[in-house]
């Protein structure tokens, strides 16, 4: 049986940048891929775009209500075998499409491999991420640096160059002046605290 994979890390700690890497490798094999990106992320439109300037087109961008199951299983039919599902920025999927994904895991016996955050810049958990943690088969930290040099576990928003701690969870980075930065937690309360006294 195949797995679905969780692979989570604050921001800039390279996700996008594997998932491409992950499909090269298989595709590099004469394998077949299929890459989804959540049509909530307009960063890009239908492209997925690493830090590192690599960039490729998504094969499906998904709405909250679509059925990823099926799509994926549409897809089999028309085009024949698939050797893997990569998801990127996967905490903005419905927790019953992540049950989607398990069920391609185990049902298609394909792999899956889910990329995206654990935590939004208030330290709270996003949907898809929450559930992720409770059913992946495998749960794996990708991990990136504070700029104090520390292990960043924890996303800051800026909004015109300054942290924000308040807000609707979902703001798209480049839109409205929004930008993340990966924080370690001692930055995150000093930043949040300065903030408030301000």
């Amino acid at each position: 049986m195949s797995k679905l994979y969780f692979r989570y890390g604050a921001m800039n700690s390279g996700k996008s940048t594997n998932l491409l890497q992950v499909a090269h490798n298989y595709e590099e094999r004469g394998m077949k891929v299929v890459i989804i990106k959540p049509m909530i992320d307009t960063k890009g439109g239908d492209m997925l775009i690493s830090r590192l300037g690599v960039s490729r087109k998504a094969d499906f961008l998904v709405h909250k209500e679509d059925d990823v199951y099926h799509m994926v299983e549409q897809w089999i039919k028309t085009n024949g075998q698939l050797h893997c599902v990569l998801v990127d920025e996967v905490q903005f999927l419905k927790a019953y499409q992540v049950d989607q994904l398990f069920k391609i895991a185990c049902q298609l016996d394909i792999p899956v491999i889910c990329y995206g955050l654990r935590t939004d810049f208030k330290m709270e958990g996003f949907e898809g991420s929450a559930r992720l943690l409770l059913i992946a088969h495998s749960i794996e930290e990708l991990k990136t640096i504070c700029k104090c040099g520390k292990k960043a576990m924890l996303n800051g928003r800026k909004i015109n160059g300054k942290f924000v701690f308040e807000g609707e969870q979902v703001a798209i980075e480049g839109a409205g002046n929004v930008e993340y930065e990966s924080l370690c937690p001692k930055c995150y309360f000093k930043f949040k605290k300065e903030a408030k006294d301000s």
